[in-house]
């Protein structure tokens, strides 16, 4: 499979894009079948989802490959970091702002990880620099951040710290991580990339959940297969994406991520019976996901002047 032809990079990417739109409705549910009350909790809860997702993501891989699957030891401490960066940092502030936000609004703001990742990719790796329309699409992207958070009562009203602060915290974290996956990608394959930094990450989160006084509530059927899921997505589109940076520009494939949202709010509304139909939030939506393409237009654009 040729993972740098235009249509396998889509199929891929909004394959990934899918699994983590689905994550948002997952995660409100999962908080009530495992009655998660407090943040130590919630932040157990999501160690314990990509703790068991590295676990499978090393199985599935050693397995296939007959061996235990490894990273180079001069590599140890760029995967050690991704894994506090990508898994603790990014889901730490995640989980804590989607228990204090809709899953409609998480999914819109979550977004906003495609722009810190054009601005951060300008500074750290070479040839991703931030052109005129680069900058619009940004710009586009974050007004439609603003206008989901905005109220007949004002921005403030409907903006806090704990909730949609925390998810535009998330965001920053996880575009970061999406220049830093491509960064390691070059010495390390993805998927020993993704085992042993969701391992490494969700495990940090596991001890701050218990040294918080986090519990889970006993586990049923329904809520071990719902982790189950949980894990095996995480599993599967930290693998694809980080394969499909691995052989593509940060710009060639985070552009995608304009699904996220649009797959996190229609499956809230269908699983969460959420509000999703009111102005701020489609125009939101909206605005988002045409920042996120119009970035991507300007990518485009630049590899047809080179070639």
């Amino acid at each position: 499979m040729n993972l740098q032809k235009p249509y396998i990079i889509a199929l891929l990417a909004l394959l990934c894009c899918a699994l983590w739109g689905s994550a948002f409705p997952c995660i409100k549910i999962g908080y009530e079948w495992f009655d998660i009350q407090g943040a130590g909790s919630q932040i157990l809860f999501a160690g314990w989802r990509f703790f068991l997702a590295g676990v499978m993501t090393f199985l599935f891989f050693s397995i296939k490959e007959k061996k235990p699957l490894t990273v180079q030891k001069r590599n140890i401490p760029a995967v050690i970091g991704q894994g506090f960066q990508q898994t603790t940092v990014q889901y730490f502030f995640f989980y804590l702002g989607l228990a204090n936000t809709t899953a409609t609004k998480g999914s819109v703001i979550s977004a906003a990880n495609v722009f810190f990742s054009v601005i951060i990719a300008h500074f750290i790796v070479k040839g991703e620099k931030i052109t005129l329309k680069k900058a619009i699409g940004c710009i586009i992207g974050f007004a439609g951040v603003v206008a989901v958070n905005l109220t007949p009562e004002g921005f403030g009203s409907s903006f806090t710290l704990a909730g949609e602060g925390c998810v535009l915290l998330c965001a920053v974290a996880y575009g970061a991580s999406n220049v830093t996956t491509k960064i390691i990608s070059k010495r390390e394959r993805p998927e020993a990339i993704t085992a042993y930094q969701l391992m490494i990450g969700g495990s940090i989160l596991i001890i701050i959940g218990y040294a918080a006084g986090g519990s889970m509530g006993a586990f049923t059927v329904k809520s071990a297969l719902l982790l189950f899921y949980m894990s095996l997505l995480s599993m599967v589109a930290f693998t694809i994406w980080a394969t499909l940076l691995k052989y593509n520009s940060v710009g060639k494939v985070t552009p995608y991520g304009f699904a996220v949202p649009v797959f996190g709010t229609a499956l809230s509304a269908v699983f969460l019976g959420e509000a999703v139909f009111t102005w701020n939030n489609l125009v939101g939506l909206a605005l988002v996901s045409v920042g996120i393409l119009w970035v991507n237009v300007e990518f485009r654009a630049c590899l047809n002047c080179k070639n």
